[in-house]
């Protein structure tokens, strides 16, 4: 099976050639897989260096000139370095651009801390407009980008990972699926989590919810779920930092008496290198760990 990333470019070749209007726009990552597509259409994808501000920039200003930029790099250059370009010249701007990144909360390991981004989706969260796709599977990816770079001028962010779920799932943006149903509560699963949710929950009675949109929050799905099941018990596994959707939830739940678990990536920082498997066991995501913690919130 092919990466997200791996797919990520081929797909982005392939609309440069199907909508005129699209740009893809980089800060040297993926430069080299997407040779073709520029040597086609070496107008439409831009390379500006290591310069993640100036990336970001570039796209606002594609955006204003009636463009829909594509906007490339790892997760912590993309969203935490830019960030004031992010919220000025796209969010300020009221301009529309694809933010696609790679190497997720810690896929990039060996690169240290400033390789890592677990507090992306946190961070957009502070913005206002913004459509946060997290795909658990090539085949997902592929289906939100298209879907992305066709949602006229809205600002998307396209998060891929190097951990994947072994099946993709039928998709639809924005809302939650019921991929198994039980009464002590909900489970939801967050894009590339949900292979570990299955088998944590094996045996329990709860529902699980897969999200591979997360913004908007499917307020009304959940709801409708809880309502379903006999204890108003939610728990949220989601692939960045930890609580990140908490809120969401229980504004969701506002009039519902309920618990809300989430878990994620911790806040303290685990100063060793390591591979990215390891860093989801360190953090308690692996199938083990979500087994504990879930297990002893619903007991």
């Amino acid at each position: 099976m092919d990466t997200m990333r791996e797919r990520f470019t081929a797909v982005t070749t392939r609309l440069l050639d199907e909508d005129p209007r699209l740009a893809a726009v980089l800060a040297v990552i993926s430069s080299d897989r997407l040779k073709e597509g520029a040597a086609r259409h070496p107008d439409r994808v831009i390379d500006v260096g290591i310069r993640e501000q100036l990336l970001v920039s570039v796209a606002g200003g594609l955006a204003l000139s009636g463009m829909r930029p594509i906007v490339h790099t790892f997760a912590s250059f993309l969203v935490e370095r830019p960030f004031e370009q992010v919220k000025l010249d796209l969010g300020h701007q009221g301009t529309g651009a694809v933010l696609v990144s790679s190497g997720a909360s810690y896929d990039i390991a060996s690169g240290g801390r400033t390789h890592q981004g677990p507090g992306d989706v946190a961070l957009l969260d502070t913005l206002d407009g913004w459509t946060v796709h997290v795909p658990g599977h090539p085949d997902e990816a592929e289906e939100l980008l298209r879907h992305a770079a066709a949602d006229g001028d809205n600002r998307v962010y396209v998060r891929l990972s190097e951990h994947a779920n072994r099946e993709a799932l039928p998709i639809s943006p924005g809302h939650f699926q019921r991929v198994r149903e039980g009464g002590r509560g909900v489970v939801v699963a967050v894009g590339p989590m949900l292979d570990a949710v299955r088998e944590a929950v094996e045996g329990l009675d709860v529902t699980v919810l897969y999200a591979s949109t997360v913004r908007p929050f499917d307020a009304e799905g959940l709801r409708a779920e809880v309502g379903r099941a006999d204890a108003a018990d939610v728990v949220l596994v989601e692939p960045y930092l930890a609580g990140t959707s908490v809120s969401f939830a229980a504004e969701a739940l506002a009039d519902v008496p309920h618990r809300v678990l989430g878990l994620g990536t911790a806040r303290e920082e685990l100063r060793r290198y390591g591979t990215w498997r390891e860093h989801v066991a360190a953090h308690g995501l692996d199938a083990a760990g979500l087994r504990e913690r879930i297990t002893g919130f619903l007991r």
